[in-house]
């Protein structure tokens, strides 16, 4: 009786192994057909980034351009392969299919959680624009010329000419500082002038002085307004446009506060340095003429 148990099982697994073997000489050409569909699929959509490399770079920025070309060739490529499964198993329903890359893709989007934010920022980014490449922008502290944005991050070079790359998700989720938004940029630097001089005098001088600085935007004109009456100084603050980029904006500058000290030294305004009043307190008295011991906290230590 056990030998005729053995037997049968025997007999079954030699059943099976035989019906797996015809299953997949069955299967076979519909392996190889969908295998050439993968590979002609693959084909076709690097040819299709190509196409759309080049039609976006004519409408859009190159960060869009290779960014979105990248991700339509990837959603060809899973279309593709789908297809291919279809046909590999057609006992399957796309919609079993479907159901199955439900549960992966939640699988893969715990896996790859940093990726996927990433890549889903950077898409964002390159829809809404905040900034384009070649623009100076300042995010989480750092600040330079945008060179692009990627799949994965933002590209800035500082001004120091130091590469700096920064998560999309971070740059989508905190402040930005677009310093290029405009071809123009507003320059602001304060001047002090003696309470002797006369203020009117003192704008006037200031307001010709940046009127002669190359650089300096004739509309809006320059001003110089009163802004504080300090303890020594009268503050006149100095304001002017200039082109937005930063290199060019500092330089401008430098220009503007030579044109100014020049002209109020030319006009006889004087620029004091910050009174200091000395009190002689007892202690101060006492370490003059060595009356008495000071102590370091400036207290005077009697005998």
């Amino acid at each position: 009786m056990l030998l005729s148990a053995v037997d049968d099982a025997g007999s079954e697994i030699e059943d099976s192994a035989s019906s797996l073997w015809e299953s997949t000489l069955d299967a076979l050409p519909r392996i190889g057909v969908s295998l050439a569909i993968v590979l002609a699929g693959w084909a076709v959509s690097r040819g299709l980034r190509w196409v759309l490399l080049r039609y976006f770079r004519r409408t859009q920025t190159p960060s869009f351009a290779q960014v979105m070309s990248k991700v339509i060739s990837w959603i060809f490529v899973g279309i593709v392969i789908l297809v291919a499964m279809a046909i590999t198993f057609p006992s399957v329903k796309p919609v079993d299919i479907l159901a199955g890359l439900g549960f992966f893709s939640v699988a893969v989007g715990f896996a790859f959680q940093d990726i996927l934010e990433n890549t889903l920022a950077g898409v964002l980014l390159l829809f809404r624009q905040p900034f384009r490449s070649g623009d100076q922008i300042e995010v989480m502290g750092e600040s330079g010329t945008v060179e692009g944005i990627t799949i994965r991050e933002t590209r800035i070079i500082r001004y120091d000419g130091e590469l700096v790359l920064i998560p999309n998700r971070d740059v989508y989720k905190n402040l930005i500082v677009v310093h290029t938004y405009q071809d123009d940029h507003r320059q602001h630097f304060v001047v002090g002038i003696a309470y002797e001089n006369d203020a009117q005098e003192a704008t006037d001088a200031i307001t010709a002085a940046l009127t002669t600085v190359d650089g300096v935007r004739s509309d809006p004109p320059p001003i110089a307004i009163v802004e504080d009456l300090g303890v020594s100084t009268v503050d006149i603050g100095a304001m002017f446009w200039t082109d937005s980029r930063r290199f060019d904006s500092i330089q401008v500058k430098d220009a503007a506060i030579k044109a100014v000290k020049r002209q109020l030294d030319e006009a006889g305004i004087e620029m004091p340095a910050d009174i200091i009043a000395l009190q002689a307190t007892p202690s101060f008295k006492a370490a003059l003429q060595n009356e008495a011991e000071v102590t370091p906290a400036g207290s005077v230590r009697s005998g």
